[in-house]
């Protein structure tokens, strides 16, 4: 049975090339890079120039990367050590209702510790506010976190709006990038970005693997304590072939940024308008335009997500209802009831992303199984039938 994959917000397959690049520091090359012998001075190497890869993808200096094991450490870092630092000016943090979990449990946590957070709403289409952003800052407010795209329904923030407002108040600006970084252009001095979270699992490279950029400047407190790995700030033996897979991955995603964002946008664009015209009573989630170029987010009338999934799964096709980490949630996604969808609408949604591999054919493929699996779960829901019957007798 043909397999499509068009879950690649989730995680994506690892580049042959990265894993290339891993390999030799799994084997041969396999020193400790805070020894000062030979192997592990080639180790030290290796971590050196991966950084400095990285770095240069965000426009930041070497010394402001520190590596992590993902999206999510570097979240919780940004948020708690920042939080730390910062006490004695204020206890006040910004985000909004639309982040990871990642974000909005790392500030459920700051609130038991007494911070006080601000959960900022979203318009229909997922964006933030700059005007409500400003609204919500006060003399206390240490710090604003909000993501530059949504991993759900994939609209893009105007992070550099934001980041003004959060620095005209004296607050630092922090981003979640995990689905942006790689996928779209970053420049965290243009932008006025002071901490930003990616991971290299989300652009084609190893899972375990992320980073924090935190500016020159800005106070943080070690997260990981027991060595002097990452400048004293992230204890622990650095994962040297993870780290250079990402660089690797990084290096490639950079260079075809360009050209693949818009195959995929075109990609995307066409899914969209095909689902809209041919499955009725379906609706985009997301802002139309300003959105990642391959994320395709819809949410169906008298259906249920999990049964769609199930049907799309059996025909081979990939996919997701909601963000991959509570997939296995009955609870419907907190991004859609934000953007102001009711409980029985956000329950029918689905996620398609795209990636390096998709083709039209694929997305032919997954749209005409969908229109097929939308039909026959329609035909078993009571909803949709005492629709069609009310709306028979209006006519």
């Amino acid at each position: 049975m043909k397999q499509i994959y068009l879950d690649n917000a989730a995680t994506t397959r690892m580049r042959p090339e990265a894993l290339e690049a891993m390999m030799p520091h799994l084997s041969e090359a396999y020193g400790n890079a805070s020894s000062i012998y030979p192997l592990g001075e080639e180790a030290a190497s290796a971590l050196a120039e991966a950084r400095r890869t990285v770095a240069q993808a965000i426009n930041a200096q070497d010394r402001e990367v520190l590596f992590t094991s993902g999206g999510s450490e570097s979240d919780n870092w940004a948020l708690i050590a920042t939080a730390e630092a910062y006490e004695s000016k204020g206890r006040h943090i910004v985000t909004s209702a639309i982040e990871h979990h990642a974000i909005l449990h790392t500030a459920e946590y700051l609130e038991k510790r007494g911070f006080e957070i601000t959960y900022l709403p979203v318009d229909e289409d997922g964006r933030v506010s700059p005007t409500d952003l400003e609204a919500a800052m006060r003399p206390d407010t240490i710090l604003v976190s909000i993501m530059f795209a949504n991993n759900e329904i994939g609209t893009i923030e105007p992070i550099a709006e934001l980041a003004k407002v959060a620095h005209d108040h004296g607050a630092l600006f922090h981003t979640d990038a995990v689905q942006a970084f790689g996928h779209i252009p970053i420049d965290v001095k243009e932008m006025g970005i002071d901490l930003l979270s990616a991971s290299a699992h989300k652009v084609y490279g190893p899972k375990g693997t992320g980073l924090l950029y935190i500016r020159k400047g800005v106070k943080t407190k070690a997260f990981i304590h027991g060595g002097r790995q990452e400048r004293g700030l992230r204890a622990g033996t650095e994962n040297v072939a993870g780290i250079v897979g990402f660089a690797s991955a990084t290096e490639l995603a950079l260079a075809e940024q360009e050209e693949e964002a818009a195959r995929l946008a075109k990609l995307r664009d066409y899914a969209i308008g095909r689902i809209e015209r041919e499955i009725p009573y379906s609706r985009l989630n997301g802002h139309r335009t300003e959105r990642l170029p391959n994320n395709v987010n819809f949410s169906f009338e008298f259906i249920e997500g999990e049964g769609m999934l199930l049907q799309l799964a059996f025909k081979g096709i990939s996919a997701s209802s909601g963000s991959a980490c509570t997939s296995g949630s009955l609870d419907p996604s907190h991004v859609l009831l934000a953007i102001g969808l009711p409980h029985e609408i956000a329950h029918g949604s689905l996620r398609l992303t795209l990636g390096r591999e998709t083709t039209r054919d694929d997305i032919d493929f997954a749209i005409d199984s969908l229109k097929g699996t939308i039909d026959n779960l329609r035909a078993m829901s009571p909803l949709y039938e005492d629709f069609l019957k009310a709306h028979k007798q209006a006519s």
